[in-house]
């Protein structure tokens, strides 16, 4: 194993956690929030020292780690993070124990939105602030993972190439900064544009930059009780909509959005996506709601943010929760099984059906008509996913039963911690009390969100690669 060149990789994300800090350090210093400040101090001097350290063991080894490093790599990421994020929870005047801080801050790097803390409006802004920044910073992250990392040929289960990857060139250490660069370029840009938007749509700042936050990773953490407490017109509706669009549709959309050749050829994913939208909008328009709060709901749980402006409502959970498994595109930062791979099941699926009605037919595998073919391995590896996505959920929800929620909630909330969608009240699961749950139950939390953001395969094939070395 080449720890020394994961050593290397690994203090490179401990920096952008020192900047958070500063940030918040600047943040509170402005609004005189000295109350906690002390402990963003902590964090930056912990996360330095670590990125330092971790940079001067690695920095003079070779930098090239295989697939398999690279996944050991992701994993790292997630606990080294996590607990850097959870300082400034763990330290806080709010007496949270070290394990509801992991919690919080796995929950916020895999956009999943589960909280310990109940009473939002009571807490420092500057903590506030600081649980959204964990949510920018782990759609930051993961894109990175999706475009340089699970874009590998030859572990392709994410199949990044069945959709426009951008400039997927990685043959030289130039080339991944380029694109390390481009992707935090376009990431920085449409999170200043829904943050602008929110603001002149008449919001607060505070909650627009929280918000903003949230919305371009498909985050579920909000700096109000509800999002009907900072809601309240139809542009904001709008603006919302359009936000989770731009979550759960190809991260390079907008940047080709002119380009009309690429657009046409390489998004046709994204076109099906909005497809799909609208007619799961369609299916409870019959519920004499709002329509923007109908889009709304439904884009959020394609997003897997799970954020929305209805009531509670029974009939419509296990509806919601179907869409959240969907997911959105195969570049973006939602979870779920995935549209493209569900197509490529249910075409195989019909092809084989019509083969054996009628031999002599001709077979079509394209991909949404599009040039890109169906192969063996995208059938193979769609049916894995699918398999293993159930599979988690089974031994989640087993091992959540023993907890006092009941199976239903253990069911749904098994749902949502792999789609890293946010218990709202459009699953009717807002009431849920995390901090109360057994310890069992939140490391189990902990675990599958990290799994549902970088699926169960990961960790098949680093076990493989442990037990059966060649």
């Amino acid at each position: 194993m080449n720890f020394k060149s994961i050593s290397f990789y690994l203090s490179l994300f401990c920096f952008p956690v020192s900047f958070l800090s500063i940030i918040n350090i600047l943040y509170a210093s402005y609004f005189d929030y000295f109350l906690s400040i002390e402990t963003y101090f902590i964090t930056l001097a912990i996360s330095s020292s670590l990125g330092l350290s971790f940079l001067y063991y690695g920095k003079k080894h070779k930098r090239n780690i295989n697939f398999i490093e690279q996944l050991i790599l992701i994993i790292c990421v997630y606990i080294l993070t996590a607990f850097l994020i959870s300082i400034p929870f763990y330290l806080s005047n709010y007496q949270v124990t070290f394990l509801n801080s992991i919690f919080e801050s796995i929950s916020g790097l895999t956009g999943t939105g589960f909280s310990i803390f109940k009473d939002i409006k009571y807490l420092d802004p500057t903590l506030i602030l600081w649980r959204s920044s964990s949510q920018w910073i782990g759609g930051l992250f993961f894109l990175f993972f999706l475009i340089i990392i699970f874009s590998n040929k030859l572990f392709n289960y994410k199949m990044t190439t069945l959709t426009f990857p951008g400039d997927n060139n990685f043959n030289s250490e130039n080339n991944i900064k380029d694109n390390l660069l481009k992707i935090f370029i376009i990431y920085s840009l449409l999170s200043i544009g829904i943050l602008s938007l929110l603001n002149l749509s008449g919001m607060r700042l505070f909650n627009s930059l929280n918000l903003s936050m949230t919305l371009i990773s498909g985050g579920g953490f909000l700096p109000a009780e509800s999002l009907t407490k900072i809601i309240s017109t139809n542009f904001q509706k709008i603006i919302l909509i359009v936000s989770f669009l731009v979550s759960f549709l190809n991260f390079y959309l907008l940047f080709n959005l002119f380009n009309k050749n690429i657009l046409i050829k390489e998004h046709k994913e994204d076109l099906y996506l909005i497809l799909i939208s609208i007619i799961f909008c369609c299916f409870i328009y019959l519920y004499n709601y709002d329509g923007l709060d109908i889009i709304l709901s439904v884009t959020s749980s394609l997003a897997n943010s799970g954020l929305t402006l209805i009531e509670p409502v029974n009939n419509l959970s296990l509806y919601f929760l179907i869409i959240t498994i969907v997911g959105g595109s195969l570049i973006s930062n939602s979870s779920g099984i995935k549209l493209t791979r569900l197509y490529i099941l249910l075409k195989i699926t019909s092809l084989e059906i019509i083969k054996l009605i009628s031999p002599n037919s001709i077979i079509n595998k394209t991909i949404f008509g599009s040039d890109k073919k169906i192969l063996d391995d995208h059938v193979k590896i769609s049916f894995l996913i699918f398999i293993s996505f159930f599979l988690s959920l089974f031994i989640l929800s087993s091992l959540l039963v023993v907890d006092d929620i009941g199976f239903e909630k253990s069911f749904k909330l098994s749902i949502l911690t792999l789609t890293n969608t946010v218990n709202s009240q459009m699953f009717n699961m807002q009431n849920l009390n995390f901090s109360n749950l057994l310890t069992s139950s939140k490391i189990s939390l902990i675990l599958f969100m990290i799994i549902g953001k970088i699926e169960l395969i990961s960790i098949f094939l680093i076990f493989k690669k442990i037990l059966f070395k060649d």
